[in-house]
């Protein structure tokens, strides 16, 4: 039976969002549309209709005439994102490990074995794409209608900043992917055991291994901040 339009439109929507997280779609790329209706035989109307979602969600931007292309990870956007991180992360671990279900923690355990698979045996893309499952469903867990938005947008961004990070180029960098995988395994334990404070300190220390490694590779201004200090001295 053919494909309805319901499920071509889906199987769009993922291919654009791992696009994205994996860098294979630029930041600040165009999209082509015509490309796009042909490759999964969708019209203007449907194809629309998932760029304004992932929009909505933060993986794009929409330009009025100027059609659709890959959302910008512009220097306000790291600084933004350094500073927004570790508060966003810290908060939803506690609330993961106060709300989890129990099918929500076999889920994380599942996204788990999919993380170390891809550790030994799959590409960056994979790696990347596995971590950002496991964080989704902390964000799932956390059940916070207000979060949930700004951890989801969060989660994009560091996808794509953290690339490097699921690429290992010498033994320290290969060392720290071992250290992040131990430390979901003790993220796992703690929302299990509900201790929200020991979840939101292995946030922190999760945050600060990744962070370290990216920070070879980028490095904005005004990083340099406590967990948890909103301060502003210069505007965005």
């Amino acid at each position: 039976m053919k494909d309805s339009v319901g499920d071509r439109k889906a199987g769009l929507a993922a291919h654009l969002k791992r696009s994205v997280l994996t860098l294979a779609l630029e930041p600040g790329a165009d999209l082509d549309e015509a490309q796009l209706c042909e490759a999964f035989d969708v019209s203007r109307t449907p194809l629309r209709e998932v760029f304004r979602e992932l929009a909505g969600e933060g993986y794009l931007s929409l330009r009025l005439n100027r059609g659709a292309r890959v959302s910008d990870l512009s220097h306000t956007t790291l600084r933004d994102f350094f500073l927004a991180a570790p508060m966003i992360y810290g908060a939803v671990m506690r609330l993961a490990a106060l709300n989890a279900t129990a099918q929500q923690i076999e889920a994380l355990k599942l996204a788990q074995f999919d993380f170390r698979d891809a550790l030994r045996t799959g590409s960056g893309a994979h790696r990347a794409l596995a971590n950002n499952r496991f964080h989704q469903i902390t964000g799932e867990m956390a059940g916070n209608i207000y979060l949930l938005p700004s951890f989801n947008r969060l989660l994009i961004d560091h996808a794509r900043i953290a690339m490097t990070f699921y690429q290992p180029q010498t033994q320290q960098m290969a060392q720290n992917l071992t250290e992040a995988c131990q430390q979901h395994d003790a993220i796992i334990a703690a929302i299990e055991a509900r201790d929200e404070g020991a979840a939101a300190q292995l946030a922190e220390d999760h945050w600060n291994l990744s962070r370290n490694q990216i920070e070879l590779f980028v490095m904005p201004a005004a990083l340099d901040m406590p967990m948890g200090d909103l301060s502003r001295k210069t505007p965005a």
